[in-house]
């Protein structure tokens, strides 16, 4: 029999699964029935989410209680076999595809060093503008952009312009597991080692503050996993899926 359970609890019923942690922030509801848990996370990145871990069997049963409860508007996000066993019980729920989630934690060693992060620099709401403009030319799907509920601060590297070249954002974070997005840089820049520096002095920053950080990163977008790697990110996939017809 699925229950409620208190956020809390999300870690050790999850084996502190890094994915569940990013879920389970201020608003989320968390479910459990025996191995199975649902973490669902109104508004993150942009999307009703409902993250799912745990035994295919009972999380079946366990998301339909779910939904019938919150509504079926969330999506579930977890592991590919558990969203595909979700879309074969669940009518309805269609898979929408799958991509990469990337984490690390504080104290792992990354092969890209720190050296070279000193012309990152925290933005400012004056360079708003220029940042939106950035992520319109080179970055147009990005759900990070100045503004936008969740998205906490700017990380950038300035170019001989004064304006920022390249940028990335700390947003929809939890107390313990930070997330990057948004992460863009100028079609002019490119090749000069910006967005390693910039994702490198926001991760540092996340991982002293929160002790992990986790992103998401799109299977055509191989430079940027190799990016996400070499700053030490362990990858895992993912996949999506939604209601046809929620209600």
């Amino acid at each position: 029999m699925h229950h409620e359970i208190d956020l809390a609890d999300v870690p050790r019923l999850t084996r502190d699964d890094g994915l569940c942690a990013w879920a389970a922030q201020d608003g989320a509801r968390a479910w459990a029935d025996g191995t199975a848990v649902a973490v669902a996370a109104p508004g993150l990145s942009l999307r009703d989410r409902l993250v799912v871990h745990g035994e295919r069997d009972a999380l079946v049963p366990l998301v339909r209680a779910v939904f019938d409860e919150i509504g079926a508007t969330y999506r579930p996000l977890g592991a590919p076999e558990l969203v595909r066993a979700l879309g074969d019980g669940i009518d309805g729920l269609a898979v929408l595809g799958e991509f990469a989630w990337m984490e690390r934690r504080a104290g792992e060693a990354a092969t890209a060093t720190g050296e070279g992060r000193k012309d990152a620099e925290w933005l400012e709401p004056a360079d708003d503008a220029h940042i939106a403009a950035l992520i319109d030319d080179v970055f147009p799907d990005s759900y990070a952009r100045p503004g936008v509920p969740g998205v906490l601060r700017w990380a950038g590297i300035r170019g001989a312009d004064g304006r920022p070249a390249a940028v990335a954002a700390e947003a929809w974070s939890a107390p313990e597991m930070g997330f990057l997005s948004g992460v863009a840089v100028d079609r002019t820049a490119r090749g000069a080692g910006l967005g390693r520096r910039v994702c490198g002095f926001l991760v540092d920053a996340i991982l002293a503050e929160r002790g992990r950080v986790g992103l998401m990163v799109d299977d055509w977008n191989a430079p940027a996993e190799r990016l996400y790697r070499k700053l030490g990110f362990t990858y895992r996939r993912l996949a999506a899926a939604a209601m046809t017809q929620p209600g």
